[in-house]
């Protein structure tokens, strides 16, 4: 399990994921040497990644949430296919390992007809079920951390952290372009990349680098989540939860689930159900408190499927590089949701 100090440095990189280790230090009250070697260890031994993310709707790309079922000898292979694709995140085994859940990014113009989502899916073998839910609004999830991995640091200690989160450049808020490829691509696969490493991976100056990364912030286009092993913050069960929900009462109800301590990602999407959520408990039977207490006490949550999680194969970043060089079994990685 983390201690205080370990949870400190992960809220801390949930405020600012490029934040400084003397900075992150100053905040702590313990030395940058000792942020450093923390920080390794839970990269090593907790999965722990930053990465630097783009707002979907910003970028001109659409969220869908795909459902697969397949047979139990070939689950797992597709899963892992999937994982490797560069358009897929938050690619999960549900429901005893035959379901398959997974986030495709494609585009929002006519140009999306090429992908994953149209085209490769009920093509593959194995596959006997396919479902697709457009995300319509997040809620909860992307930017917005979920509480118990955010929970450490004092209000003073968050205020500090988030004026040294300023560049100094006043940052001119600008959507994502064509330009910008190299950039976002290598923040997805490492957030905290040094201002000299983005140099030389995009062609620009650090200036320049600096200067394109206040921009995109300033606006919202850019965020950095946290990938880390939820089970290390005593989560050791996980559902995805399927409700259907009156239209009138949708916001309302998801408006209030978005305060769910219990809860990492919701939102509204289109299919049968239309709000889906991920809930992170302690064991079975926390899940069962919450989902007849506090999650039944909704009366406008007319049904509700509920679909335990076994394993995340892949978190909110699409691509795998950067990760740790060796993940434990356990390497599960929940967002600072962050699911999507």
């Amino acid at each position: 399990m983390l201690d205080d100090l370990d949870r400190g440095l992960i809220h801390a990189l949930h405020i600012d994921g490029r934040a400084t280790f003397t900075g992150i230090a100053a905040v702590l009250g313990v030395s940058a040497q000792t942020v450093a070697r923390r920080y390794a260890r839970l990269r090593t031994e907790a999965s722990l990644r930053v990465v630097g993310l783009t707002d979907p709707h910003q970028a001109g790309r659409t969220q869908w949430l795909v459902r697969l079922t397949a047979a139990a000898r070939s689950a797992q292979d597709i899963a892992r296919a999937l994982v490797r694709r560069p358009d897929t995140s938050w690619v999960k085994l549900a429901s005893g390992g035959t379901e398959i859940v997974a986030v495709v990014h494609a585009p929002t113009d006519a140009s999306g007809a090429g992908s994953l989502l149209l085209h490769d899916i009920p093509r593959t073998g194995g596959i006997t079920a396919v479902s697709a839910h457009c995300l319509l609004h997040m809620y909860l999830g992307g930017p917005t951390n979920w509480r118990r991995s955010a929970d450490a640091l004092d209000a003073e200690q968050v205020r500090v952290l988030r004026e040294r989160a300023d560049s100094g450049y006043p940052g001119v808020p600008r959507q994502p372009g064509p330009g910008d490829a190299e950039l976002l691509a290598a923040l997805e696969r490492d957030g905290r990349a040094g201002q000299g490493e983005l140099a030389r991976v995009t062609r620009w100056s650090p200036a320049t680098v600096a200067r394109r990364l206040a921009d995109l912030r300033a606006g919202g286009a850019l965020f950095f989540d946290v990938e880390v092993d939820a089970g290390l913050f005593g989560v050791n069960t996980r559902a995805l939860l399927w409700m259907s929900v009156r239209p009138a009462d949708l916001d309302r109800v998801a408006t209030a689930l978005s305060d769910h301590d219990e809860l990492a990602f919701v939102a509204a999407t289109t299919g049968p159900t239309n709000l889906v959520a991920q809930a992170l408990c302690r064991d079975p039977a926390d899940l069962h408190r919450y989902l007849t207490q506090r999650l039944g006490s909704l009366t406008a949550v007319h049904t509700l499927e509920s679909s335990p999680v076994l394993r995340n194969l892949k978190a909110a970043s699409p691509s795998l590089t950067g990760l740790p060089t060796r993940v434990g079994e356990r390497g599960r990685r929940e967002p600072g949701t962050g699911a999507a």
